[in-house]
């Protein structure tokens, strides 16, 4: 037993191995909580993080879901309402980071369109269904989006990545004005650098564009600069989501909590 027992939870984004939906993920499982494992394809990765998921006591369900398409993003909350009764949390994290480039080379429909169309569409997509089906339940829920460092500070050669998750922030606002009266909470998590797969191919791209000899001199460096002398862990997001989700932050909605180490401090 735990605080989240038979509480549903879905992640998207969360079938890559090592990655911040599988952290947060596991946290919820820790808890007792049934566990959705959803990505844009189901792939033995992502069989490996549901089998890890229910090594730890959690029921699980897998669903592909790619969130820059409405209708699936609907079929996905559908399928987590049909197989666990309904949505108690639902983390939208799935998210393109990987296109770095210049704002003056960036090409509109295979760099920003794309990252837009996940990062920010998808978590509107999602959002609605979630909250659709969480107002027909009753029971009211938690919406938890996971921006980024990057949803209050610019940095170089992300301009599409920046932007959507400045966007997030402003998408996670809107829908906790309205959503407050269904006893809905809609929150954003903001992390530092954390390296997954995706942050380690940030890495390998600004090492090079800094001039660091190795990437371990930029992580070297990163660390140096936090005031906790450390980037991020998946399980540093996770521990804010588990708290968000709780009974204990009910009164908590509209706001972009960053898990930063102190390196972003408003």
């Amino acid at each position: 037993m735990g605080r989240f027992s038979a509480k549903t939870v879905v992640v998207t984004g969360s079938g890559k191995q090592k990655g911040l939906g599988q952290g947060i993920l596991r946290a919820f499982a820790e808890e007792g909580a049934n566990c959705l494992v959803s990505d844009l394809s189901i792939d033995g990765e992502a069989e490996d993080v549901a089998a890890d998921l229910r090594a730890r006591g959690a029921d699980v369900e897998i669903v592909a879901c790619d969130v820059s398409n409405a209708a699936q993003c609907r079929a996905l909350v559908a399928a987590a309402v049909a197989r666990f009764g309904g949505v108690d949390v639902f983390v939208n994290n799935a998210g393109i980071g990987f296109k770095m480039k210049p704002l003056l080379e960036v090409d509109t429909e295979d760099e920003w369109d794309a990252v837009l169309a996940v990062n920010l569409s998808g978590a509107f997509y999602c959002t609605q269904a979630a909250a659709h089906a969480m107002v027909e339940r009753g029971n009211g829920g938690r919406i938890i989006n996971i921006a980024s460092q990057a949803a209050k500070t610019g940095f170089p050669h992300l301009p599409a990545y920046v932007s959507s998750k400045h966007g997030m922030v402003g998408l996670t606002r809107a829908s906790a004005v309205e959503l407050g009266a269904h006893g809905i909470t809609v929150n954003a998590v903001c992390p530092n650098h954390v390296t997954t797969g995706l942050g380690a191919r940030q890495n390998a791209y600004f090492s090079k564009l800094l001039g660091f000899d190795t990437v371990e001199d930029y992580l070297a460096n990163m660390a140096a600069k936090n005031p906790m002398a450390r980037p991020g862990l998946p399980s540093d997001t996770a521990a804010l989501c588990l708290f968000l989700a709780s009974e204990e932050a009910f009164y908590i909605t509209g706001e972009a909590i960053n898990v930063s180490g102190g390196e972003e401090m408003h």
